[in-house]
């Protein structure tokens, strides 16, 4: 019997996590300067090597600025934007002040159809990692999650059980990302969302779409979340100074 388990993060990994979540969630704001290399090396007793990558990856992603004689520093926009914050659906949840529970319906490895090709940026089949989950609020259904996971990028997503922790969640923590494309609609629930929802067919849904890319630009996972219409809102920030990022 193999081990499922997940496998633990590198310490080039964890720092780059560490550092990617104090920006994007605006504890570092454009402008912070990055501690120097050997304060993260003392915190992390790492060899600068490691430090070097984690600082050079996040410059090619333009999220930092590295400046000679100066240091690192959080990249500022080049643009006003318009900041859409998506929680994550256990964050959601518990603003609620209920249980948050989830299930996986669904899960198969396979390649991608030429539809889903097309959508990700890819010429050739590529495997993928379908998954379909069901996240609860209490014992109410909250939301129906249908996954695409690029297993070419994220191949240890093939031997993950997803027991433990969401899909979204778990690419979270282990991917970088740098890139989010999203898409809203207001649509009508089809046969299956509808059941799984416990809505009626043709019942509003609030349709999330999104698109998770690499530094190289190279599609992470493709979600599609859908909750019922009368239970989910979303707030939009405007803010000249701040991009902010969704959850994977």
């Amino acid at each position: 019997m193999s081990d499922s388990s997940p496998q633990p993060l590198s310490l080039h990994q964890r720092i780059l996590n560490d550092i990617q979540q104090l920006i994007l969630t605006g504890t570092w704001q454009p402008g912070h300067k990055i501690p120097v290399e050997h304060e993260l090396m003392k915190q992390y007793n790492c060899s600068r090597m490691t430090v070097s990558k984690v600082l050079t990856q996040l410059a090619h992603a333009r999220m930092i600025e590295r400046r000679r004689k100066s240091g690192s520093f959080v990249s500022r926009p080049h643009s006003q934007s318009a900041v859409l914050t998506i929680p994550d659906i256990k964050t959601e949840v518990a603003a609620l002040g209920v249980p948050y529970s989830f299930e996986v319906l669904h899960k198969a490895r396979r390649k991608a159809t030429a539809e889903e090709r097309e959508m990700l940026g890819f010429e050739r089949a590529v495997p993928v990692l379908e998954i379909e989950c069901r996240h609860l609020a209490g014992e109410r259904p909250f939301c129906f999650e249908q996954r695409l996971i690029n297993l070419d990028a994220v191949p240890e997503a093939a031997k993950e059980t997803f027991e433990e922790t969401a899909p979204g969640a778990w690419l979270l923590q282990r991917v970088p990302w740098t890139l989010a494309e999203h898409r809203i609609r207001a649509t009508g629930a089809e046969a299956r969302s509808a059941k799984l929802l416990g809505i009626d067919r043709g019942a509003a849904v609030l349709t999330i779409e999104r698109t998770t890319r690499s530094a190289q630009s190279t599609a992470i996972t493709f979600v599609r979340l859908i909750y019922p219409g009368d239970q989910h809102e979303l707030v939009a920030t405007f803010s000249p100074e701040r991009v902010g990022r969704p959850a994977q």
